[in-house]
This record gives structure tokens, C-alpha cells and sequence, in this order.
């Protein structure tokens, strides 16, 4: 497959696919072939939890996922004044790190000003003198997801505003690169970095793709791929990435969010990989590994806290409140007609 010019989709790098592999697609069950990687562990380095349920939390328990990062990001509508900002990043240290517990997952985050909302230059102003407060937090694991959307000059103030915040804290820097122009974006995100003196084994590239990944390893950025449908990239094209560059410095995640997305593109990804004869040791390098070791520079992830895996009381309270509602018992059992 080669890229086409001429995309009308939303993201232009998104690649065609033939009726072929369309019914390629259609022919391959997950529950066919989760199998292949029973035992595996999983870390999801970008899912954003707020805007999942719990049916996805059991599903990623269920299906090896033992850790993920939630990057602060846009919500999918603006805020509109500073306590929207303070409330939903107490969320991601608090409530949605409790939650995620409940389900046998450790939860760590990444704090920052997305690149959306940073063109609204007054509230930004006000986020930046907050956002101190927040990144040296319990389980913060770096300043993310900044970059650019339309490469405004807004958006590259306040990108390097953060950069210089991450530098201060000692913390990775994850980079969201836009879809339109994602190249030269890249390029540009890039650039900055090290213009501001940051080595690039700190800093995270994320939402990658065959026309950007190349520059990214030969710059010394770890390079993340989102599994994400239409948009970003399919796991077929995850598999040929790997199978040509190799596991370094190279990790997937599944940026499911309040869009069509798949929470469980990690481990279906890694089936699909094990299907095609890759390794099971670069499997555990692109799925689990990488993105320990690039997020670990926080200090703050520890593997026992997950590794082992934990006991789990749903009838533990955060701010009083716990996950069972009103007398409910733990893990329903969700193939039933009946809900008791």
C-alpha cells in the first residue's frame, strides 16, 4: 500500500483498504485467537479512562492488561473556565486512578494543556500557573499530551512553555502529533525539543505513522503508534511496521476515547503479531516493555505494583464513594439475560 495524495478523509494519512483485506478483516474473530496470547502482560501507554466504562476496564483486566497512562487531552467539547481544567485533572490523580484499581490496572497519567485548547490563549494563561500544581503529583509519569493540532503560533507557545515545565520537573515530555500535515508536525514538535535542550529518549512521539517514523528513530524519540480505527493506524500496518524497524524504541497504544476506538487494540495487536511469526520477546518490547522503560525516567512507575497482580475489594471507598452502586456485587456476570 502507498499513501494516497488525494485523501479527502479527515486524517491523510489514513490508508485505503482493499475489499480483499476488508473481508480479510471480517473473516478473523478476537475471541478466535486471544488464546495466542494468554499469560501476556499488557501496558497501554495512551487510553484516556474518563471516557470508558467499566465493561472496559473488566475487558482489559480480563484480556492481560496490567497498566496504563491516561494523558490529560481535549474532551471533545471546550472548556470554558479554569475549575473545568482543576476538576478533571484531580480526576486523573484521584477518582479515575481509584477506579482503574478497582479492576486490577495501575493507573498513572500524564498532565498538560492540549494543543486544542491552547488557542485559547486567556484560559490557557490561566491553566499554565496551575498547571505546577499537578505534574508532581502522585503517579504522574510526564507532561503530555502537548504539541500541535493546526500549528498555530498559540500552540507552539504554550508547547514550549511545557517543555520547559518538564524539564524543571524532571519528567518524559509525550508529544501529540496532529493529523493534518502530521509530518511536517512532526517535524516541528521535534525540532522544538531539542531546541530546548531535551534529549530525546525523554520525549515521546506518539501517533505515528509509515511517513514519520523513520525521522522519529533516527532522531533518538521513542516512537508510539495508536491502533485506532480509520484515523490513525490499523494493526495489519502496526504488524509491517515492526516487522521492518524492529522493536526499538517503538511502542503501541490504543488512545481509546470518546470516538470509535478499541480499548483492547494492545492485546489484539499483539495476537495479530504472534499470528504473523513475530517474536514473543518483540511482542513484549512494542506491547509492554518500551513503555515502561521511556514513562519509568518519571521515577514514579514501580513493576511490582503490577506485575504480581494484586487483590481487588470493589467495596473500597474513594471520597466515600466506591464503584458498587447501591448494594451491587462485583463483576456481574455479563452473558446473562437476566441482570439481577
Amino acid at each position: 500500500m502507498c499513501l494516497n495524495p488525494n485523501e479527502s478523509a479527515p486524517n491523510p494519512s489514513h490508508f485505503e483498504e482493499s475489499e480483499e483485506t476488508a473481508s480479510a478483516h471480517r473473516d478473523i474473530a478476537w475471541n478466535d485467537y486471544r488464546d495466542l496470547i494468554k499469560g501476556m502482560r499488557f501496558f497501554d501507554p495512551h487510553i484516556h479512562m474518563v471516557s470508558r466504562t467499566t465493561d472496559d476496564y473488566q475487558a482489559m483486566h480480563q484480556a492481560g492488561i496490567v497498566a496504563l497512562i491516561e494523558p490529560a487531552f481535549w474532551v471533545g467539547q471546550p472548556r470554558t473556565g479554569l475549575s473545568s481544567f482543576k476538576d478533571y485533572y484531580s480526576s486523573l490523580v484521584g477518582w479515575e486512578r481509584f477506579r482503574s484499581s478497582q479492576f486490577g490496572i495501575k493507573h498513572y497519567c500524564t498532565m498538560g494543556l492540549n494543543s486544542r485548547e491552547a488557542n485559547n490563549e486567556p484560559l490557557a494563561e490561566q491553566v499554565m500557573e496551575i498547571l505546577p500544581l499537578y505534574i508532581y503529583k502522585e503517579g504522574v509519569v510526564g507532561v503530555g499530551e502537548i504539541g500541535f493540532d493546526d500549528q498555530t503560533p498559540a500552540e507552539e507557545k504554550y508547547y514550549r512553555l511545557q517543555l520547559e515545565l518538564a524539564k524543571e520537573a524532571k519528567l518524559p515530555v509525550q508529544i501529540h502529533t496532529p493529523h493534518r500535515d502530521k509530518k511536517k508536525g512532526t517535524e516541528r514538535s521535534m525540532a522544538i525539543a531539542i531546541e530546548h535542550g531535551i534529549d530525546p529518549s525523554w520525549v515521546i512521539v506518539d501517533h505515528n505513522n509509515e511517513e514519520t517514523v523513520k525521522s522519529v528513530l533516527d532522531k533518538g524519540f521513542w516512537a508510539a503508534f495508536t491502533i485506532y480505527p480509520f484515523t490513525k493506524m490499523g494493526n495489519e500496518r502496526m504488524v509491517k511496521v515492526v516487522e521492518q524497524y524492529g522493536p526499538e524504541r517503538i511502542m503501541i497504544n490504543s488512545a481509546a476515547d470518546w470516538g470509535i476506538s478499541d480499548p483492547l487494540a494492545i492485546p489484539k495487536t499483539a495476537a495479530l503479531m504472534k499470528m504473523k511469526g513475530i517474536s514473543d520477546e518483540t511482542i513484549r518490547l512494542v506491547t509492554y516493555q518500551n513503555a515502561i522503560d521511556a514513562f519509568g525516567k518519571s521515577g514514579q512507575i514501580d513493576v511490582t505494583d503490577f506485575e504480581g497482580g494484586y487483590e481487588i475489594d470493589q467495596s473500597a471507598k474513594f471520597h466515600g464513594n466506591s464503584i458498587l452502586r447501591g448494594g451491587q456485587q462485583p463483576e456481574p456476570v455479563k452473558d446473562s439475560l437476566v441482570i439481577r
